[in-house]
């Protein structure tokens, strides 16, 4: 964090932290911090995997991990106090050896088969074929919900996911056309629906998100006077929250109030996913859901 980032200058931080993140792993942080009984499932390798690994045993977050020779990138973010902007610097991820993937699709195999409900999330590595999260919906019999974009979410709708979450610009390059008009927006939530999902949260940074199903649309929007602190891993903990709320057996349009609730508390802390249920409870109350 600095007061005031230059580009090209020296810059000195006001403060760095080193944590564990990235969407799968804010999705399992989130849903432990929410209080649920949550399991990652995800590739680690190298000094950086092992260090998510020792942060996930001493927060007792539960996990379970494929160790592979490939390195677990690293990524930084960077807030500008001044301008209260946040510029992300990602490393590419390298492709996981054959081994790995099919270690990852025998222990998802074993673990969807107790789950009552499944978050998939994240991009897919370099070299990693596009139908891979549409092999895992094959063997998935509970419900899921989708935050995934391009071809890798055009292959899996055909199996018919309960909740796909993009945002505005992920589901328009998937789509391969332009959604910053509101209308081609909601025409490519419903193409969504036709296409498979049955219910879709479409995001779009501090703007109210659009919500559909086969019974209709509806805007929701968060509360007015957000202390923005740190946008990283809302779509994340959105997600979660949205996966915390359905098993504890509210209806989609409550666990999606629940959902935002958890974004935006997760927008005001520094460090990503590390949510306060009683206060995403508290914000979660405040959302209200008006049909379009």
């Amino acid at each position: 964090m600095f007061d005031q980032f230059q580009s090209g200058e020296v810059n000195r931080a006001q403060e760095a932290h080193w944590c564990a993140s990235g969407k799968v792993l804010n999705v399992g942080i989130a849903g432990h911090s929410l209080g649920e009984q949550f399991r990652t499932l995800a590739m680690l390798g190298g000094s950086g995997g092992e260090a998510i690994r020792q942060e996930f045993a001493d927060s007792e977050i539960d996990a379970r991990w494929i160790v592979t020779e490939t390195p677990t990138r690293v990524c930084t973010t960077i807030l500008d106090k001044s301008t209260g902007v946040t510029t992300e610097l990602v490393e590419e991820s390298r492709t996981p050896t054959e081994q790995a993937l099919a270690d990852f699709e025998a222990a998802y195999t074993e673990e969807s088969q107790d789950a009552d409900i499944v978050v998939l999330s994240g991009s897919l590595p370099t070299g990693v074929p596009t139908d891979f999260y549409s092999k895992l919906l094959e063997r998935t019999i509970c419900r899921v919900v989708l935050d995934i974009r391009g071809p890798e979410l055009l292959e899996a709708l055909p199996h018919r996911p309960f909740l796909v979450k993009p945002n505005r610009e992920e589901l328009g390059k998937t789509f391969g056309r332009d959604l910053s008009n509101d209308d081609d927006a909601i025409a490519a939530v419903r193409q969504t629906i036709e296409m498979g999902a049955d219910w879709v949260v479409l995001t779009d940074g501090s703007r109210p998100v659009i919500i559909g199903f086969d019974g209709g649309l509806f805007r929701a929007g968060p509360p007015e006077g957000l202390n923005v602190v740190n946008p990283i891993g809302c779509g994340d903990c959105l997600a979660a929250g949205i996966a915390v709320a359905l098993q504890g057996g509210r209806t989609p349009i409550n666990a999606i109030r629940f959902g935002i609730g958890a974004a935006i508390d997760n927008v005001e802390q520094l460090l990503p996913a590390r949510l306060n249920r009683a206060r995403v409870e508290a914000v979660a109350r405040w959302v209200t859901p008006e049909r379009i």
